[in-house]
């Protein structure tokens, strides 16, 4: 989930720029990231009405996220202490990393995909046997543990952040760490 927004939706946030500039065969899955006044919308149209107004329009699927994205977004404004524990990370970039900075290209959810992600996570510690759990789809379980080792690369001071110092009128920090 997206942290640091932006009130207008352009320019894009330059950590994604950078994200999908390292995911060539995969930059749509770098969505763009709403703007704070379509968020605050609690329909679709609406949402992309606002965000076309501003510049650009939102797709349905990124409306979907909209719940979300409110809490993650609300959980380091509200509770400032949780701004330092707090990263946007980004799965595909986690498994790019793995795969030795190439994108994985397969599709999460066929089956090649899934066992590619699946071998790249236990080549790199994370092995797991757990492909259902009520309410998350086996690919985002998966995603999730992708991300879980980029928190560990954070803890470590290896991981790699994208964006610099970039903050939204929060102070929130735009980057996305892998």
């Amino acid at each position: 989930m997206p942290i640091g927004l932006l009130d207008v939706p352009r320019p894009p946030r330059a950590c994604e720029v950078e994200a999908r500039k390292l995911l060539p065969g995969k930059t749509s899955s770098v969505f763009p990231t709403p703007c704070r006044p379509a968020l605050a919308c609690t329909t679709h149209a609406e949402a992309n009405r606002v965000s076309k107004a501003l510049g650009i329009g939102l797709t349905q699927q990124t409306f979907h996220l909209f719940p979300k994205m409110r809490e993650v977004d609300e959980l380091p404004r509200t509770q400032r202490k949780l701004q330092r524990i707090i990263y946007e990370a980004h799965p595909e970039l986690a498994f790019a990393r793995m795969n030795k900075g190439k994108p994985v290209l397969s599709k999460k959810r066929q089956p090649d995909g899934y066992a590619e992600r699946l071998k790249l996570l236990a080549k790199h510690g994370f092995r797991t046997k757990i492909d259902r759990l009520c309410g998350a789809a086996r690919d985002d379980i998966l995603d999730a543990i992708a991300v879980c080792r980029t928190a560990t690369l954070i803890a470590a001071g290896t991981a790699t952040r994208l964006g610099g110092e970039e903050k939204d009128r929060h102070g929130l920090p735009m980057n996305i760490w892998f």
